[in-house]
């Protein structure tokens, strides 16, 4: 039998309708949505509770956060489909989604201004985690040869660009810190095949296919959006193109996300499994490496896989 009736009791309320309109678009956290809504906490979880009940919300619980969002898949996500034509014209549901994009924006510039702000220290602040494990060598044993150009996403101050130098006829590194891209500059120096561009993973200042080899470090954990940033990633590559991907197995550390500024809490692999085959990538093989403070390091190599 449908679930029809399950599913329009749960957005018989103008709230839970805002809810579900805004989380169809965004995953956004509980004390997003009640910024969002200008509504006491109680009453967005009592309504969040509702729609997630009623299989039409994803919880995603991270550390002590909690992500809702809209389902993607089967009958439920089947009816919201159906349903929100209906509500993309309301001006309170529009005003709804402007608020939504200026906090994910919010989010944006203030990971970008904590990395201009610890860029000097960045270095250090690594090796206190990574220990004696050499991470640039590993991406540079990744690199194929020959390789035309190679691409650095979240170049952060050039410490794996330096090591893969002279290993492709282009190398770039991108990054959306000012600070953190002048500290590689000086350490690459002027090299006539290193360009450094300053860019968003989610909108990567290179052309469709551009590159044969990318690799993405210990940056996904930082994102909003890792699947969207993946899809990215897979525009840039060429067809058969390789990606590098390395970043912590899922932990508890709540303090990661103010020492350094992390927003997700790893990632374990099934999640890595999903979130590149979904961006259209084919891993190759997963690796994991054990590093200081109990964390783990999973490295990805995948392909681009059309």
């Amino acid at each position: 039998m449908s679930h029809a009736i399950r599913y329009f009791k749960a957005l018989s309320d103008d709230t839970r309708l805002r809810l579900v309109h805004v989380l169809s678009r965004y995953e956004l956290s509980v004390n997003e949505l009640v910024s969002l809504l200008e509504t006491g906490q109680s009453r967005i979880s009592r309504h969040l509770k509702i729609l997630t009940e009623a299989g039409l919300l994803n919880s995603r619980r991270d550390g002590l956060w909690v992500f809702y969002s809209a389902v993607r898949e089967g009958e439920g996500a089947e009816f919201l489909r159906a349903v929100t034509p209906f509500l993309t014209a309301d001006m309170d549901m529009r005003a709804d989604l402007a608020m939504a994009a200026g906090i994910l924006e919010k989010r944006a510039l203030k990971t970008r201004r904590f990395f201009n702000t610890m860029a000097d220290y960045w270095d250090t602040l690594n090796n206190e985690i990574m220990g004696d494990f050499d991470l640039p060598g590993a991406v540079a044993e990744a690199l194929p040869a020959p390789c035309g150009v190679a691409v650095d996403l979240g170049c952060g101050t050039g410490a794996v660009m330096e090591r893969l130098t002279g290993r492709a006829d282009l190398l770039i590194g991108v990054d959306d810190s000012p600070r953190m891209l002048e500290l590689a500059r000086r350490r690459l120096g002027d090299q006539h095949n290193v360009s450094l561009r300053i860019g968003e993973l989610g909108h990567l200042p290179l052309c469709d296919g551009e590159a044969d080899f990318a690799c993405m470090n210990l940056v996904m954990h930082h994102l909003s959006d890792p699947e969207g940033a993946l899809c990215e990633i897979r525009r840039v590559l060429k067809h058969g193109g390789m990606l590098f991907l390395s970043d912590f197995d899922r932990h508890d550390q709540e303090r990661m996300r103010t020492d350094y500024g992390d927003r997700w809490l790893g990632f374990d692999r099934g999640m890595l499994q999903r979130f590149l085959e979904g961006a259209g990538f084919a891993i190759v093989h997963i690796r994991t490496q054990p590093l200081e403070h109990d964390l783990t390091l999973n490295m990805v190599l995948a392909r681009q896989n059309g």
